[in-house]
């Protein structure tokens, strides 16, 4: 009895491949009969000239691959697992400026350098970078904090990089690379940091310690001399009964050593953009005005 070639082969060689290959790199694994047969049976789909994927909800490697770039932006801090504010409803793609744009139903953001191009990512470096230059200041934060904090990108080669950067956007660069701070524990954070920032506040600091000989906590931002403590809350912070309990009697103890606490929710924060600046130059001008520090 004839034996019949399994097609499994090239549906395998794609999932180690992370869904998707250049039809180079896979006729260096296996034959051209098989990718037919494995083409014939619906296992891998043609996404675009030279560019096989598995016939799945396509990824955004995948949709970099067909579109011949590498993922950049917030899809690349998405890929190495960087905080975003906002997922990105389409991949963002870097392709080469000279490069013609290619057929395919895969749809993307496409962004054009002059630069060669990496293999299938920017790095997290220069992705910090490309969002500092295009992002607002918050949401180009935010992917900055997490890249220090996760040791992601180093913080003298992020200010190196940023000195040396020129063109449009080298402002924006250089204050997101002065400003991130691998302290900052969440998106949300970074986000309320921006804000405090934006509203030309200069004296807060991210997870500032506050104890005595009978108490101890770390907070979100807190300035010492005007004594103020900002906390982002999110909702799923208080799940339980016991930690809104523990987070209550906290609050309470802060007010009683002359601390003053506003709490902002994640509405507060991402979707006002005045609030956090508003409502903080309102209570400082009340509690220490000789100590409110705001940039001219």
């Amino acid at each position: 009895m004839a034996q019949t070639e399994p097609v499994g082969e090239v549906v395998g060689i794609l999932q180690r491949a992370g869904g998707s290959v250049r039809y180079a790199d896979l006729a260096a694994l296996t034959s051209a009969r098989q990718v037919r047969r494995a083409l014939e049976a619906g296992e891998i789909t043609r996404v675009a000239k030279g560019v096989y994927a598995l016939p799945i909800k396509p990824s955004d490697r995948t949709v970099a691959l067909a579109n011949g770039g590498v993922l950049s932006r917030q899809s690349a801090a998405l890929h190495h697992g960087l905080e975003v504010v906002t997922r990105p409803l389409l991949p963002h793609v870097l392709v080469s400026r000279t490069q013609r744009r290619r057929e395919t139903e895969l749809s993307c953001v496409l962004h054009r350098t002059s630069s060669p191009l990496p293999d299938s990512v920017t790095t997290p470096l220069q992705t910090v970078l490309d969002c500092a230059r295009q992002l607002p200041f918050g949401e180009a934060l935010t992917i900055a904090d997490s890249a220090l904090r996760l040791k992601k990108v180093d913080p003298v080669a992020l200010a190196e990089a940023a000195h040396a950067c020129r063109g449009t956007g080298r402002a924006a660069i250089q204050r997101v690379a002065a400003s991130a701070d691998r302290r900052a524990e969440s998106a949300l954070e970074s986000m309320l940091r921006a804000r405090v920032m934006e509203a030309g506040f200069t004296g807060f600091v991210p997870q500032y310690k506050i104890r005595d000989r009978s108490f101890y906590a770390r907070v979100d931002l807190a300035d010492p001399l005007l004594r103020i403590v900002l906390e982002a809350d999110s909702f799923a912070h208080h799940g339980t009964r016991a930690t809104l309990r523990r987070d209550c009697r906290r609050y309470v103890e802060l007010a009683i050593r002359g601390w003053v606490l506003l709490r902002y929710s994640w509405e507060d924060v991402i979707l006002d953009e005045n609030w956090v600046g508003t409502s903080l130059a309102a209570l400082a001008a009340q509690v220490h005005p000789p100590a409110l520090r705001v940039a001219a």
